[in-house]
């Protein structure tokens, strides 16, 4: 009996399923006999029906490339732009001015704050800095927006850590004559003479020492950080009239890569065609004391690092001595196309 009953539900199911598909075509050829219908009485007005949708789903499909085109403009903007009110970014650049003046008051005015030494010795720095730098440090550090108020303990810590003011007393034995003359009472014979007295002499040594603003970020930003520095410093965060160019000692003063024409034959060597193919990608970014990565962008070194570690070689992120040391003396008349030029102090790519 059971199973009898579901043959009989089955059966019933298929009998109601073939019914309701039978309804459905019916149902859907009755709309496209009428649509057909309309067609052939409106023409026009179907036709302007699909062009109006043909415009509708266009001009989605351009605003949402337009949007994404224009969200990834503004967000790369905004990474490059100081987003810092411009009371704040005078406000900053005044107060590490004052600590500036302050130190040079103090230098101006040691011997008489510091009286009692016999001699003054300085060897004495410039003191200055790049303000593009010190808004790039501090908007990278910030990831964006900030206060005078917030920066205030950035600010004397880059100004101790760019300023190193030492002050050393020695003491040497020196001497001094001292002459006499005696006379006799009785006799009336004259006695006379000099003689060296010993005495300390107190000389004051001052040093100062500038070790440059726009050397800091290597030293106090992690990767992340110096990248968005180096982004800064490539577009002076999009104000360009906030700071007068070249009045200052300064990294943000763009100086222009010569350019040269490169003879066919030598790229015909491929060791050197490849070192050429990878130092041509990375012209024109800024200078960044201590970079060593697109990323973080470079400095002499560690462009030159990059470049012989992405065309054939591993030496690893050397400075200008340690790439000084791996190199094997020749003559200038024996010097091949990608060598390098090396002094201990900077490197290039000959």
């Amino acid at each position: 009996m059971r199973k009898l009953y579901k043959k009989k539900t089955k059966e019933a199911a298929k009998t109601a399923a073939k019914k309701s598909g039978e309804k459905a075509v019916s149902a859907t050829q009755k709309v496209g006999r009428a649509i057909l219908r309309f067609a052939r009485k409106h023409p026009i007005a179907v036709l302007l029906t699909i062009v109006c949708f043909l415009l509708v789903v266009t001009v989605q499909s351009c605003v949402g490339g337009v949007l994404t085109i224009g969200g990834g403009m503004t967000g790369a903007a905004t990474l490059s732009t100081y987003l810092s009110d411009d009371t704040d970014i005078f406000a900053a650049e005044a107060a590490y001015d004052a600590l500036e003046a302050a130190l040079h008051n103090e230098l101006d005015n040691f011997e008489r704050r510091n009286p009692g030494y016999h001699e003054y010795h300085y060897e004495l720095d410039a003191i200055g800095h790049d303000p593009y730098v010190l808004i790039s440090i501090l908007s990278a550090m910030h990831e964006g927006a900030w206060t005078i108020g917030q920066v205030r303990p950035i600010l004397a810590m880059l100004f101790d850590l760019q300023y190193t003011l030492t002050v050393t007393v020695t003491v040497e034995i020196r001497y001094y004559t001292e002459c006499y003359s005696y006379t006799d009472p009785i006799t009336g014979e004259v006695d006379s003479g000099c003689y060296d007295v010993p005495y300390n002499h107190y000389i004051c040594t001052v040093k100062l020492k500038n070790f440059n603003l726009s050397h800091l970020p290597i030293y106090i930003m992690d990767e992340e950080t110096l990248s968005r520095y180096s982004i800064y410093m490539s577009t002076l965060g999009n104000r360009p009239d906030l700071f007068p160019v070249h009045a200052y000692p300064n990294a943000s003063y763009y100086r222009d890569y010569g350019r040269h024409d490169i003879p066919p034959e030598y790229l015909e060597d491929p060791v050197f065609a490849a070192i050429i193919a990878e130092a041509e990608k990375h012209l024109g970014r800024p200078y960044v004391w201590g970079g060593f990565s697109p990323a973080t962008s470079f400095d002499c070194s560690g462009y030159v690092s990059w470049v012989l570690n992405n065309s054939g070689w591993n030496i690893g992120r050397l400075g200008a001595s340690g790439l000084y040391n791996i190199c094997t003396p020749v003559s200038t008349a024996n010097a091949r196309p990608g060598d390098l030029v090396s002094q201990v102090t900077s490197v290039s790519v000959l």
